[in-house]
């Protein structure tokens, strides 16, 4: 008997779960929104060790305070910083992303924005080429009568 009524309430408690989870929110029309002035950055070419920040504006462009949850990126090599504050109807702001141009080679990284907006996520792209830009002070291996290195 006590095997059946923890069968049932399992059940029951499944069923509730269930049905919470595909409840429609409803549309809230003052609620914030995000709107970005772009969503891909393009770094072009770069050299190497060249400064890899960049920012993406946005303004909260709905009725009630913008609140971004969570800023993450797609890899370890880039680095988000945003707002922590509300920010208010009307209201600008900026996130800024931080790029590792020490690593060379093609970028194509993801930064996800989470917030309580109508579109609550909002993906923001950075691409470019970092380049593999010689240093000038490197001695050059040449074969020359010595058979020492020549300084370019």
């Amino acid at each position: 008997m006590k095997k059946a009524i923890l069968s049932l309430s399992m059940m029951i408690l499944g069923f509730a779960i269930v049905s919470a989870q595909t409840e429609t929110p409803v549309d809230n029309p003052n609620a914030p929104e995000i709107s970005f002035e772009k969503l891909v950055h393009d770094y072009g070419d770069v050299n190497k060790g060249d400064d890899g920040t960049c920012e993406f504006k946005f303004t909260n462009t709905g009725k009630e305070p913008l609140i971004l949850s969570n800023v993450r990126s797609s890899c370890g090599c880039t680095v988000p910083s945003w707002p922590r504050e509300p920010i208010l109807p009307g209201k600008s702001s900026s996130i800024k992303v931080k790029y590792n141009t020490t690593r060379i080679g093609i970028i194509n990284k993801n930064v996800t924005v989470n917030s309580n907006g109508k579109n609550s996520t909002v993906v923001l792209t950075i691409k470019g080429n970092v380049l593999n830009t010689p240093d000038t002070n490197v001695p050059v291996q040449d074969e020359n009568k010595e058979g020492t290195p020549k300084v370019q």
